[in-house]
């Protein structure tokens, strides 16, 4: 059997990729070119599709949260410090100078803690050792949590035993597409940086060009980071399909979101903020009722109730942005397999 040329194999490799992506540099696109269906539930059915779909499996779900919850507390120290939890409610109410008074003062306080602590103030400082398991685990999570959504929606009865068994295989490659992900946000991390460090100097508070400068580099970087998680994202479910290789799931993650990537990207933004939202109607009532209880009665302030509140509330958000993840890819690919 002869051998194909290289230069025969690229070209055919180039023509096929520009064949699949219409878009070319300096060119206008015509909108016949890139212009694809996409019918997806609108933003509010869709979640509620998936709170349903989690709902209905919930008790496999809930374990599995609890489970990602209780290896994390006890391999990668994921218990945020209930010390250093109380010590920065002393030193807020101890110097804010009566600022926090009356209802909406209690309710400005507490805001003040929740982001303290989901910004990690409270959190312990992981070894390197920790970070590698807290990086296992959260795949883990990812894997199970796709295996078992994909198994259930096939119709099959599945427990989460299963799931935990049977779902790690594609682990290297997911962590080899995590990667990806990760250097895919370093714009956004140069940005932040950025930002810091100007600050610092006063070159942002000053205004004028060089702030106005800075703003539209951080928006560029922002926009280049988000354009290219967006496939990524889905890039991290098709590489759990068995015999997928990472380079082969990024490509057709590529290909699936190209010509419909902003409505795509509009569907991961709306998660990104409806669990935004839910950890602030979550997590503040959580605060508040810590301190009132607390306040009358000192003994029990050894509970660490708002740690143990951030673990839960992080083991189901990793599950839920799994899910939402998975069944967003599945209204993709059904509708390319269902176009109008």
């Amino acid at each position: 059997m002869s051998k194909k040329n290289p230069i025969t194999v690229i070209k055919n490799k180039t023509t096929s990729y520009l064949n699949r992506r219409p878009h070319r540099s300096f060119r206008v696109t015509r909108r016949r070119d890139y212009n694809r269906s996409l019918k997806l539930p609108g933003y509010w059915g869709f979640t509620i599709y998936v709170w349903k779909t989690l709902w209905a499996h919930r008790k496999t779900f809930i374990l599995l949260a609890l489970v990602y919850a209780v290896i994390s507390a006890l391999l990668a120290a994921a218990l945020a410090s209930q010390d250093a939890y109380l010590a920065l409610t002393k030193i807020l109410s101890t110097t804010s100078g009566g600022t926090f008074t009356g209802v909406w003062g209690e309710v400005g306080k507490a805001g003040l803690l929740f982001v303290s602590a989901a910004t990690g103030s409270i959190s312990q400082t992981l070894t390197g050792e920790q970070q590698v398991y807290a990086a296992l685990i959260a795949l883990m999570a990812w894997l199970t949590s796709v295996w078992l959504l994909r198994n259930m929606l096939a119709g099959h009865k599945v427990k989460l035993r299963d799931g935990l068994y049977n779902s790690g295989a594609p682990i290297l490659s997911t962590f080899l597409v995590g990667i990806l992900f990760i250097i895919q946000l370093l714009p956004l991390a140069i940005a932040l940086l950025s930002y810091s460090a100007l600050s610092s100097i006063g070159v942002i508070a000053a205004g004028g060009a060089p702030a106005m400068l800075f703003w539209m580099a951080a928006a560029l970087m922002a926009v280049i980071t988000l354009y290219l998680i967006t496939s990524t994202t889905f890039a991290l479910v098709i590489v759990t399909l068995p015999g997928m290789y990472p380079l082969r799931a990024i490509k057709t993650a590529g290909d699936l979101v190209i010509g419909r990537r902003l409505r795509i990207l509009m569907r991961l933004l709306w998660m990104a903020i409806g669990l935004s939202i839910t950890w602030t109607i979550v997590m503040i009532p959580v605060i508040l009722i810590d301190m009132w209880l607390k306040g009358l009665w000192p003994a029990i302030n050894w509970i660490p109730t708002v740690p143990l509140a951030l673990l839960a509330m992080g083991s189901l958000s990793i599950i839920w942005v799994s899910s939402y993840v998975y069944l967003l890819y599945r209204k993709v690919v059904d509708d390319d397999a269902n176009p109008a």
